[in-house]
């Protein structure tokens, strides 16, 4: 059950005129036009009810003079026309979408789904009316109300309504009826289909699904509980699965979503079909969304094929879920094919005002209907409705001589789309159909010529690529592009580079004094902490050492940039460097003396702070001036 109810009518025309007539006027109200889906009319040569019609006849809008308004009027071709007295049996079925209205629009967890049908009791028709009867049938046979007419009975889920003769055109009688529905109304407010069709062998197909229930919305809270102990009474209209039926020897298939992969999903397959049976991750209520993502892979060969000299796609229209209405289907194909389809958002079906009966005389033909159950019976449970289908059909690069062939009319253009490694581009057809529902899942064909050799363009140019790439990188490897050796600019970055590479030296030589200073004041807080000179001394006569050995190497380095041309601005920075330095070993090294000396003379901790007080202060002034000195030098 959907909110898209389909009718089945039975009709036997009879001309009762002396003029040949060859077409047939169905009509329709503007508001019930606007939702009509799908309209078939198909001859009977037998009695009662038609095993299955081989062609159906052509139907088109159409606009005769002389009706009133308010009307949309199809018009039918007869197989032959109808002489005086000829009688000709019509099986006509039409399907409207989003028909059914849910009322009360809100609902609690424990509330039942109730759903309103308006329809009208007499046939609409331009012509006389000898004979008719009506059949309603309902998926339950909980009725709420009805409404009550002559010669109306009601058994069980059906309500009949008729026989009725001799009615003149245009009667009308609107009928109401309020039932319960509790299937769920699942709605696609997006579905995205991305199929990947590779001359290579497969079609991968990805699906992105953004779902809501579209029946009456929930309100109040919601029980879990409640609904795991009595799930067909908790929670009857809530969406529990959906069955996705997709085409024979689908492998690869996947169901997630943005969290992840989704185990709630069973998979039967068999030679015909390959049937997906998905679970939420939570059941949906009215009003409730999910976003989720099925993909799936499917032999090439299945899909295209060629015939006299020309490759076609052979294709079909439609969702793999019957159950679900789609707002917007947008189907991509990266490749070979894309397919694109746009529909109306369900705010933008309005429902229509009753219609009030119109009386007009139209004359010379009479019609019988013939109803149980082939008359405006409700829709069957797996019916899918769709607003406007835009299918785009992306061909290789390039195709030539394209033609498309479609059962039924389409709006096509023709567009041009640009992907990796393409030049020129792709070949696009665009196809574009309102109203698509389950009986327009029928095979379409995109015809077009392309050469085997083609398909080799690419991985020839990825190859060709890397070769040039791979040639490339040997040439720079093995060439020689420094600058000569001789040149002055060469000479000059080799002197720089020299000079760098002494500075650093010289710098590496300063903090490793810096370091020795760091220790000698160490020396000291421990001498205050133990008292054992004779270790403090130590460890003095040992850090002399190493700041002569570290004094004769900086002799060398500042002989070398002394002589250097390229020296100029950084040499007078260093040997201030080098200056600032022996200052600050000069004075750290008479404070270790006098404080030494003091600890020898057993004097007092004031007396001791006093005496090295100013030394302290030139000691920390230089130590500022050394590191701005290192910073200015690493900058240059």
């Amino acid at each position: 059950m959907t909110l898209s109810p389909s009718c089945y009518c039975a009709l036997q025309l009879e001309n009762a005129g002396s003029d040949l007539v060859s077409e047939f006027f169905l009509a329709f109200p503007d508001n019930q036009a606007k939702k009509l889906a799908y309209l078939m009319a198909t001859p009977n040569e037998g009695k009662g009810k038609a095993k299955g019609p081989s062609f159906g006849l052509p139907v088109e809008v159409a606009h005769p003079k002389g009706m009133p308004p308010g009307l949309t009027f199809y018009s039918v071709s007869l197989p032959k026309g109808l002489a005086k007295g000829d009688i000709l049996t019509l099986d006509v079925l039409a399907i409207f979408s989003h028909a059914l209205q849910p009322f009360p629009e809100k609902i609690t967890q424990a509330d039942v789904q109730l759903v309103v049908f308006y329809e009208t009791a007499y046939y609409l028709s331009p012509y006389t009316v000898k004979f008719q009867s009506l059949s309603v049938k309902l998926p339950d046979a909980r009725i709420e109300s009805f409404t009550k007419i002559e010669n109306t009975k009601i058994h069980g889920s059906e309500i009949k309504y008729g026989p009725y003769e001799n009615l003149p055109p245009f009667s009308y009688t609107p009928i109401v009826i309020h039932f319960e529905a509790n299937q769920p109304f699942a709605v696609a407010q997006e579905l995205v289909r991305e199929i990947e069709i590779s001359h290579w062998g497969n079609v991968q197909v990805t699906e992105h699904y953004t779902l809501v229930h579209g029946g009456a919305q929930s309100k109040g809270e919601f029980s879990r509980l409640d609904y795991q102990a009595r799930p067909h009474v908790r929670g009857a209209s809530a969406i529990r699965h959906l069955v996705a039926k997709l085409p024979p020897r689908a492998h690869s298939i996947y169901y997630r979503d943005e969290i992840g992969n989704i185990s709630t999903s069973n998979l039967w397959g068999d030679p015909k079909k390959t049937e997906l049976v998905i679970e939420p991750r939570y059941p949906m209520f009215g009003g409730w969304r999910a976003a989720f993502t099925i993909g799936y892979g499917l032999p090439l060969q299945d899909f295209l094929f060629q015939s006299e000299g020309k490759r076609y796609l052979n294709f079909s229209f439609g969702s793999p879920m019957n159950e679900v209405v789609i707002n917007t289907l947008i189907l991509k194909g990266w490749g070979d094919v894309v397919f694109k389809f746009t529909f109306p958002t369900m705010e933008q079906i309005k429902r229509g005002k009753n219609y009030e009966p119109i009386v007009l005389p139209f004359p010379e033909f009479t019609v019988e209907l013939l109803v149980d159950p082939k008359l405006w019976g409700m829709c069957h449970p797996a019916l899918l409705s769709m607003g406007a289908c835009e299918r785009q059909v992306v061909l290789p690069e390039g195709s030539t001589d394209i033609s498309v062939s479609t059962p039924f009319p389409v709006k096509q253009w023709h567009e041009t789309k640009f992907s990796h490694l393409d030049i020129v581009g792709r070949p696009v057809i665009v196809l574009e159909k309102t109203n698509v529902v389950p009986e327009h899942n029928q095979y379409f064909q995109v015809y077009y010529k392309f050469s085997s050799l083609s398909m080799f363009r690419e991985p020839l140019m990825l190859i060709s690529g890397f070769f040039f790439l791979f040639v490339a990188c040997i040439m720079y490897m093995h060439a020689d592009l420094s600058i000569s050796k001789s040149s002055p600019s060469y000479l000059a970055k080799l002197q720089w580079d020299e000079v760098q590479a002494a500075v650093q030296q010289v710098r590496n030589i300063i903090n490793r004094c810096l370091t020795i200073h760091d220790k000698l004041e160490a020396s000291l807080r421990d001498l205050s902490r133990t008292g054992d000179v004779q270790a403090c001394k130590a460890a003095r006569k040992a850090f002399d050492g190493l700041l002569k050995d570290l004094s004769k190497d900086l002799k060398p380095l500042l002989a070398s940039l002394q002589s250097s041309q390229q020296t100029a601005q950084i040499f007078p920075k260093v040997e201030e460097l080098v200056a600032k330095e022996r200052d600050l070993q000069e004075r750290l090294i008479a404070k270790h003396s006098t404080v030494v000396d003091c600890y020898e003379k057993k004097s007092g901790g004031r007396e001791i702070e006093n005496r090295i007080a100013l030394q302290q202060q030139k000691i920390t002034a230089l130590k500022q001036e050394v590191d701005d000195l290192l910073d200015f030098i690493d900058e240059i």
